[in-house]
């Protein structure tokens, strides 16, 4: 474990919290609205996020291994996530916070338990983007991620 590893897993346990309070309050009307920044509904964006824990975990055990992610592109990770608000338009808020803690438990470990130097490790992540140190996404990727989504989430049901 390093220190920039500890730092950044008590960051993002912090987001977690928060993303945890704000989707456990919500109310069934709330969960059912959809957003204007993906045009989901707030359920789905809600798992959507505690998904992707996994993914962007992946992503960083790559990485830190001092390996890009190969062939992955943006139109494909649209897909993909196109896909996930089909398949899920129907997920329950209780199996949402379930998955999200799951997998918040999960990244949270994988975090923690890197060395300083396999966070400076980089690697490409999208096709034609500039490579990016493992750091990079865990801040700008995992922790972000939620953010970006809770925003959404609080400007849809106004708080």
């Amino acid at each position: 474990m390093g220190a920039k590893g500890e730092a950044l897993a008590k960051q993002f346990e912090g987001k977690v919290q928060e993303a945890t309070a704000v989707v456990e309050k919500l109310s069934d009307a709330d969960w059912k609205k959809t957003t204007s920044a993906e045009k989901w509904t707030v359920g789905v964006v809600a798992h959507h996020v505690a998904m992707s824990h996994e993914g962007i975990t992946r992503i960083i055990k790559t990485v830190s291994t001092g390996q890009s992610v190969p062939n992955f592109t943006m139109d494909m990770l649209n897909a993909m996530n196109a896909q996930h608000a089909k398949d899920h338009a129907n997920c329950t808020k209780a199996e949402t916070v379930a998955l999200h803690k799951k997998n918040a438990a999960a990244a949270t470990a994988v975090v923690r338990g890197l060395s300083d130097i396999e966070m400076g490790k980089t690697g490409t992540v999208l096709a034609g983007m500039p490579s990016m140190s493992v750091e990079q996404i865990v801040s700008g990727i995992l922790i972000n991620h939620i953010d970006e989504h809770l925003g959404s989430i609080r400007a849809t049901i106004g708080r």
